[in-house]
């Protein structure tokens, strides 16, 4: 057993009893780690395989590892999720825990009472609206907070509410008092539930520990508060504990998972054993070194137990990165390059398209059935089969009934949508409703497409109009769309978000949309939420076992606003119109010259990439430490200048160079000209004087009023 294992890997198999730790990088091999340290112990009499719990996260990481054990000649280890541990025990002991009652009937979503709940309370909420609410509700008891508790417990935890936290805690209170009220509980209450047994009945307790003596958790990055308890409990104090983890996958913070319990292991258990596994043995080192590229610019405190990893298979491609006009244009190249891949010889299934949000995935759908490859959607459903596109394909063919046949389309399409309550305006809180917006908002990006190709009609032999593509139109393209994407497929292509894309593998890997705004999204606003998105695109580049793409359109749709690629892709080549990053003779010089450009954030040092930012010093959703006084000042001397020269104000600076000096305040020339729009020629003509407003100068003393009358 243990010939086939690497140094670090036997390390993890032969540490002795007790508290362990294993930080265990993407690709490995932590599963067979893990399962070999099981066996071994049994093995060698160390343990009994009955007396060993093993925990994962889903039930296939479950079954692969009983799989393994058994095949390592060891049966009878248990290993489930931790709901169906806790379910399993509950079943057992109900009948004394209950005094004889039925156990309670479990729920198998929350999103119909949390219905009922928000109407108790006043609140309307559609069926994405009550997902959001159900959401928010399992991350407070996932938490261990409470409903009185919750208002707190969100500020302090900056959640994106899907309502005023007030009206979200009396949803959560009346969703409480409903479930009592029909005896039924949730997920979270069954942990709850195996906690109370055996922190409150020394019976069970004592019952439970006689029959688990050995514990391993899987995914430790991903652990809860609540999930943290119930492990407690079942170790009763005891320290036969084994962790599996990677701080630089932890991308469920949302849901309430943290990092903090693998952070903080060896400190809570002192004579803990800690091991590092980082050699790969799932990516070629040209992945596996974009992977170290990307992480290693990664702050907090997920960072401090980064990981190198060190590649063990043969070398292959180097990533391929590329720029595109706009994104029909980057998912027709994708879905030409997944159509060349299958014609090559590499199955369907060995390839995956990943995107930040299941709402990117209507493109490449698109695309890559134009394309004739098959696709499947992992982890979401098809565009055409979503609720509030089905509902919306129905209120725009009634549309056609009350909107007039000369209408737009574009505006037709967003009149018939706000039957099914959809406005042009900013997309709402809360994931699955913002996620809901944005499907509808695809529909008429669609329709501006249609618009602005209007149908050639003849009126003769050699001669045509030109009509324009009406509601009725673009009806019957949506109906054809959905009918080509309802084909069945046995295997295709996945097509996933990076969240549904953790745990899994491909040979071939497009991650596509990699542009500021998307990854990371608007929405990350903490310094905190900005590395949680660095991190999903470290997961993303480590699905990849061979062939590796990378890329992201200048602009949403053509001629549509220009867009910055993400600040985690240091090295992407911004040339434009699809064109391969690093690809021609200079590619080694214009390398190298990007090497010597790097300019890092100076609050969260990151790698920036836009020019404004880059003058700026700082990621644009970093914190401002804005001068508004000094802004003001140097604005008022902008404008004395401007109007002496008769040139506009821009001609002297930007406002993004007067942003930049009030934020960063130079006190030197050195300084000064470090600013990105600070040359010499200006140097010279106004680097003394900008120095001095710096320091503290009226513009009256630097240059008085009077000079500048002719």
């Amino acid at each position: 057993m243990l010939a086939g294992l690497d140094p670090e890997q036997r390390s993890a198999v032969t540490a002795p009893a007790g508290p362990v730790c294993i930080l265990a990088g993407a690709g490995t091999g932590k599963t067979r780690a893990v399962t070999s340290r099981i066996a071994h112990r049994a093995l060698t009499g160390d343990i009994s395989p009955r007396h060993v719990l093993a925990v994962t996260f889903t039930a296939r990481a479950a079954a692969e590892m009983r799989a393994r054990l058994t095949g390592l000649g060891v049966g009878g280890v248990q290993a489930r999720t931790f709901h169906a541990a806790a379910l399993r025990q509950l079943r057992y002991f109900a009948p004394r825990l209950l005094e004889g009652r039925a156990m309670p009937e479990l729920l198998d979503s929350k999103v119909r009472v949390v219905t009922l709940a928000a109407a108790k309370v006043g609140l309307r909420a559609d069926r994405a609206a009550a997902r959001d609410l159900a959401g928010e509700i399992e991350w407070a008891k996932s938490s261990l907070v409470e409903p009185g508790e919750y208002v707190v417990a969100a500020a302090k935890a900056l959640r994106d509410t899907p309502h005023e936290p007030a009206k979200v805690a009396e949803v959560f209170d009346a969703y409480e008092r409903l479930k009592r009220g029909n005896g039924v509980i949730d997920f979270e209450d069954m942990l709850r539930a195996a906690v109370w047994g055996i922190e409150e009945h020394a019976d069970v307790a004592e019952q439970v520990r006689g029959q688990y003596r050995h514990f391993v958790v899987d995914e430790y990055q991903d652990v809860n508060p609540l999930q943290q308890r119930l492990l407690d409990a079942w170790l009763g104090g005891r320290e036969d504990l084994t962790v599996v983890g990677d701080a630089s996958q932890t991308i469920y913070s949302f849901t309430g998972a943290t990092s903090s319990y693998l952070i903080d292991f060896p400190r809570r258990h002192r004579n803990a054993t800690v091991v590092r596994l980082v050699r790969d043995y799932r990516s070629t080192p040209q992945v596996v070194g974009l992977a170290n590229a990307v992480i290693s610019q990664a702050r907090g405190a997920e960072a401090r137990l980064r990981l190198e990893l060190h590649g063990q298979r043969p070398p292959g491609p180097e990533p391929d990165l590329r720029i595109f006009t706009d994104e029909p244009a980057e998912a027709n190249a994708v879905a030409a390059r997944c159509r060349a891949l299958v014609d090559g010889g590499t199955p369907a299934r060995e390839i995956a398209v990943l995107f930040r949000t299941n709402a990117q995935s209507e493109a490449y759908e698109k695309a890559l059935t134009e394309a004739a490859v098959p696709y499947v959607v992992q982890g979401a459903e098809r565009f055409f089969e979503r609720p509030e596109v089905r509902q919306a394909m129905i209120a725009l063919r009634a549309a056609t009934r009350s909107i007039p046949g000369e209408t737009p389309l574009p505006a037709a399409v967003v009149e018939g949508l706000a039957a099914v309550g959809w406005a042009p305006d900013a997309p709402p809180a809360g994931g699955a409703a913002r996620e809901r917006w944005e499907a509808l908002a695809a529909l008429v990006q669609l329709a501006e497409e249609h618009a602005a190709t209007p149908e050639v009609v003849p009126i003769g032999e050699a001669a045509a109009i030109e009509r324009p593509v009406t509601l009725g139109d673009f009806n019957e393209e949506l109906a054809r769309r959905a009918a080509q994407q309802h084909v069945p497929t046995v295997e295709g292509v996945t097509l996933a978000s990076l969240h549904s894309a953790k745990g899994l593998e491909w040979d071939a890997v497009f991650l596509v949309g990699l542009a500021e705004g998307t990854l990371p999204t608007t929405y990350a606003k903490t310094p905190e939420q900005v590395e949680e998105e660095r991190r999903l695109l470290y997961v993303g580049v480590t699905r990849a076992r061979e062939w590796l793409w990378l890329s992201y359109a200048a602009a949403r749709s053509p001629g549509g606003r220009a867009r910055r690629p993400s600040r985690f892709l240091p090295q992407l080549d911004r040339s434009g119109g699809g064109e391969r990053a690093g690809a021609g003779p200079g590619a080694a010089r214009r390398t190298e010259r990007r090497r010597a450009q790097v300019v890092s954030c100076r609050i969260c040092g990151a790698t920036l990439l836009a020019a404004a930012d880059r003058k700026l010093g700082r990621c644009p959703t970093c914190p401002s430490d804005l001068d508004e006084e000094l802004y003001e000042r140097l604005r008022e001397w902008r404008q004395r200048v401007a109007g002496a020269q008769k040139v506009p104000a821009y001609v002297v600076f930007t406002d993004a160079t007067l942003t930049a000096l009030a934020e960063r305040r130079p006190g030197r020339t050195e300084e000064l000209i470090a600013i990105a729009g600070i040359g010499p020629r200006k140097l010279g003509l106004y680097g003394d004087t900008v120095l001095a407003l710096v320091a503290g100068a009226g513009v009256d003393e630097v240059c008085p009023q009077k000079s500048f009358e002719i």
